[in-house]
């Protein structure tokens, strides 16, 4: 039986990644086995620079960890390594950064996730990275809002020059009549 002071560690741990699950809008649960310590130094830092926790769990704490936050039907892929990376704010970004990493490795794999505490298979979560982030649709917003803005203006200098230019053809004729 482990000792007091193991369990209360355990539970504060849970305790803490309930918290963080909660607060996330997306979470991606992977397999991070074969992976090399410089590989996995570049995906932490890619991941921390994007805004994303990532964090290697034991099965058990994060299988509690989902139950304590309300999160269900996740259990089944709880076996061998297990890592989780969040975000709570952007619903892209983890599945974007570790779905291009298990694309060029043979062992690291997304095993599933979940988008607002409702699951995700591996397949939906690799659907989701393929989709453009928060900035690049925002940018897509705008420029669709702003080409029949910049189309009028286009329009209306081109017939404020041919106007200029009729009215010096118009002066010019005059000047050479008189």
């Amino acid at each position: 039986m482990p000792s007091e002071k193991i369990l209360e560690g355990k539970k504060q741990a849970v305790s803490q990644l309930s918290e963080s699950l909660k607060a996330a809008h997306t979470g991606v649960i992977v397999n991070y086995k074969g992976i090399t310590v410089e590989a996995d130094t570049k995906l932490r830092r890619e991941l921390r620079e994007a805004g994303c926790q990532y964090k290697v769990v034991k099965n058990t704490l994060l299988r509690l960890a989902l139950q304590e936050s309300g999160i269900s039907g996740l259990d089944g892929v709880l076996e061998g390594t297990t890592a989780i990376a969040v975000h709570s704010e952007d619903y892209v970004a983890p599945a974007k950064i570790l779905a291009g990493y298990a694309d060029k490795s043979d062992t690291f794999k997304i095993k599933a996730g979940f988008i607002d505490g409702k699951v995700a298979t591996a397949d939906e979560i690799k659907t989701l990275a393929s989709l453009p982030s928060k900035e690049e649709l925002v940018a897509q917003a705008l420029r669709g809002l702003n080409a029949p803005i910049t189309g009028l203006v286009t329009v209306l200098n081109g017939t404020i020059k041919g106007l200029v230019v009729a009215l010096n053809a118009i002066a010019e004729k005059q000047q050479a009549s008189a």
